[in-house]
């Protein structure tokens, strides 16, 4: 189920981020596959990235997830958040569905969703190659989404790095 409105009766997809404009914050996380540990140093590869927070309860995540592989094929870069979730459910989940994503962090408990201020899934951040983060879209990733929104930020940012 995906989250319409806050406590507060706000339209999600219309909030901006506190941390617009501020630093992924810092957590150590772990990668899904390997459980590798990572820390924010992720998202300050000189190039930007999508975070993509996502569920297997989520289905307007599944949704969205045919367009994400879409654009990691075009070269799109996205880090996936597995929110809230099991993890033999996710691996199942992107072994069916494919995987757009270059590294999957494991969110079980939600504290880094937390710390991002995530309302729900899906939620999709766009991160420069610093590190810091530049835009939140709450709701599922589409073609017009992507075009109209996302895909102007992204490319802007590309061009910087």
């Amino acid at each position: 189920m995906q989250l319409k409105r806050n406590a507060q009766g706000e339209d999600i997809k219309a909030l901006e981020s506190a941390l617009v404009g501020k630093p992924v914050p810092e957590k150590n996380l772990t990668e899904l596959f390997e459980n590798k540990a990572y820390t924010n140093e992720l998202f300050q590869q000189g190039k930007p990235v999508l975070l993509n927070v996502w569920a297997t309860w989520c289905p307007t995540c599944y949704a969205e997830h045919q367009y994400l592989n879409k654009l990691a094929k075009d070269g799109v870069r996205i880090i996936g958040l597995d929110y809230k979730d099991e993890s033999p459910k996710a691996m199942k989940w992107l072994k069916d569905l494919g995987n757009p994503y270059q590294v999957v962090l494991k969110d079980e408990k939600g504290s880094f969703g937390l710390d991002l201020g995530v309302y729900g899934a899906p939620e999709t951040f766009i991160i420069d190659g610093k590190g810091v983060i530049h835009y939140r879209y709450a709701g599922d990733v589409n073609e017009k989404v992507w075009t109209q929104t996302l895909k102007p930020i992204y490319d802007k940012l590309s061009e910087q790095q």
